[in-house]
């Protein structure tokens, strides 16, 4: 094995070497991810006791050893005591020149899904920029107009009549706020990209909810302290952690509720994209509640413009959110039942000599 670690350790989907008697022998660096455990906390381990597959597959397993044969299972449902499960292929077979070991491989399919996914979604963000900046351009002019006159028949009118020009006046200028933040999401500029301590941003959100939008809600910080610095924004950044933040907000209701917020670092998770290049996004940031959930019938499109599940809601926020972190060429992704919605942010780390650059000036 030793001879070959490099090739092991550079396959993109997670490896384990199985003993005869079912333990963990040896796991591959995308293994540790999926695990979100390190190699050494597995070793010697059990693996059904690491790996929770939702199917019997113990018996098939043990039969795959006894006759030396691969053995497929398709769209199973696999996870660990630290990460949610998702749906993969796995391929196990008989380990040459080992007797009674066992190689498994785990193929995530949710994650090519949900890439192809986020790339759909930066270009509907961009289709919207341009209609944003268009509807801003051409509605304000006129609206401006109509309050003003409004307001001008308002001092000509009975006392009884005064609550229609009222009426126009107020959704006027509801209408202008909306158009506001259309200009917003059309106006955002790059990222100013820099080593940023997540924590430093998470912590500011966290202050800032709670002394606004979350004041009944409870927030609880869970974080990986050896987390490297990211590259990005700050600013930008703690936007999208305030919009994630409010929405788990809003949808607890004046009740309040629980917000977690997780940090986590997954080295072998990367971006592919169609012509083969990509990158490493290890930094994950999870915004977890326990709301009701998402609507099941936008549950897909949440991230596409002016899509809501909100009473009279915009549908940009979390297509400002999405673009934000496509612009930091990350990646976003939501799950959701009743009682736990995740929001997972997956980040580009700063590059080593701008990390240490940054130390040695501060």
């Amino acid at each position: 094995m030793n001879s070959n670690a490099s090739i092991w350790n550079s396959l993109p989907v997670p490896a384990f070497i199985i003993d005869p008697d079912d333990r963990i022998s040896d796991v591959n660096a995308a293994g540790e991810g999926f695990l979100n455990a390190s190699r050494k906390a597995v070793i010697g381990h059990p693996v059904w006791d690491q790996i929770a597959v939702d199917a019997p597959l113990e018996e098939a397993f043990e039969r795959a050893r006894t006759y030396g044969t691969p053995l497929f299972v398709n769209d199973v449902d696999a996870g660990s005591g630290n990460r949610a499960p998702l749906q993969c292929a796995l391929q196990i077979a008989p380990l040459v020149g080992y007797p009674g070991s066992m190689i498994m491989i785990i193929s995530p399919r949710e994650l090519s899904g949900r890439m192809t996914r986020g790339n759909t979604v930066k270009s509907a963000a961009q289709s919207a920029i341009g209609m944003a900046e268009m509807l801003a351009h051409e509605i304000k002019n006129p609206l401006a107009g109509i309050t003003g006159a409004a307001q001008l028949l308002s001092m000509n009118i009975p006392a009884q009549d005064l609550e229609l020009t009222d009426l126009i006046v107020a959704e006027s200028r509801r209408i202008v706020k909306l158009l506001e933040q259309v200009e917003q999401f059309g106006n955002l500029q790059k990222p100013d990209f820099k080593p940023v301590n997540i924590h430093d941003v998470l912590d500011r959100a966290r202050r800032s909810a709670l002394l606004g939008f979350g004041a009944d809600m409870t927030i609880i910080e869970d974080y990986d302290p050896s987390l490297p610095l990211a590259f990005g924004d700050p600013d930008q950044l703690l936007q999208v952690v305030l919009n994630l933040l409010k929405n788990a907000s809003e949808a607890a209701g004046p009740q309040g509720g629980t917000i977690r917020l997780r940090t986590y670092f997954e080295h072998s998770f990367r971006l592919r994209r169609s012509d083969g290049s990509g990158h490493s996004l290890p930094l994950q940031i999870e915004i977890i509640d326990d709301g009701p959930g998402l609507p099941e019938d936008i549950r897909g499109d949440i991230f596409d413009p002016f899509v809501s599940g909100k009473e009279n809601g915009t549908g940009l926020g979390l297509a400002l959110v999405s673009k934000i972190i496509s612009d930091h060429d990350g990646w976003i992704s939501a799950e959701s039942v009743p009682g736990r919605t995740v929001f997972k942010l997956s980040l580009r780390r700063a590059p080593r000599e701008v990390a240490e650059h940054k130390k040695e000036t501060t």
